[in-house]
This record gives structure tokens, sequence and C-alpha cells, in this order.
């Protein structure tokens, strides 16, 4: 894969969040280049980013539950969602 530009900001894939069932002790790796086609987790695609400037974020549960994963990833409380996708404008 050829080197990508780093544009100072994550890609937003989505302006809505996602609901995943989440299993405990499982670690889950979210995106935070929002270049994955495994939204809203990490594929490694950030590793082609000139510079590097983005990792994924490791999460992991205690319990399982439903959590809302932030896709727009613009989120003040990554990963999950905190309605900031509501601000943004898609298109």
């Amino acid at each position: 894969m050829e080197q990508i530009p780093d544009t100072g900001k994550p890609q937003s894939s989505e302006c809505h969040p996602i609901a995943i069932n989440v299993v405990p002790g499982k670690v889950y790796a979210w995106c935070t280049c929002g270049l994955t086609d495994k939204q809203p987790f990490c594929d490694s695609r950030h590793k082609y980013i000139e510079g590097s400037p983005y990792r994924s974020l490791k999460v992991s549960f205690d319990k399982e539950e439903e959590v809302w994963f932030c896709q727009c990833k613009q989120t003040s409380t990554p990963p999950f969602c905190d309605n900031t996708h509501l601000k943004i404008k898609k298109g």
C-alpha cells in the first residue's frame, strides 16, 4: 500500500455511532485514523499515513454490555460516542 498523506485530522467514516455487544476480557482496538475497512475497529491502515501520527486505542470490558463506539472519530471521549457526530456535516 502507498503512503497516505497526513491531513492532520482523522477521517470521519460515518456520522453515527455503532452499538457493539462487547465480550468481557476481549481487547478491542478502536480505529483512530478513520481509514479502516473494519469500522469502528482498526485494521492497521494507520501505519501507511505519513509520519504515523495515529495508533489504535485498545480497550477491554469487565462485563458483557452494549457499548456505543464512535465512528466519526471526533469524539472527546474516545472510543465512545459523545454525540459530536450531530455537529458534523457529512458531504
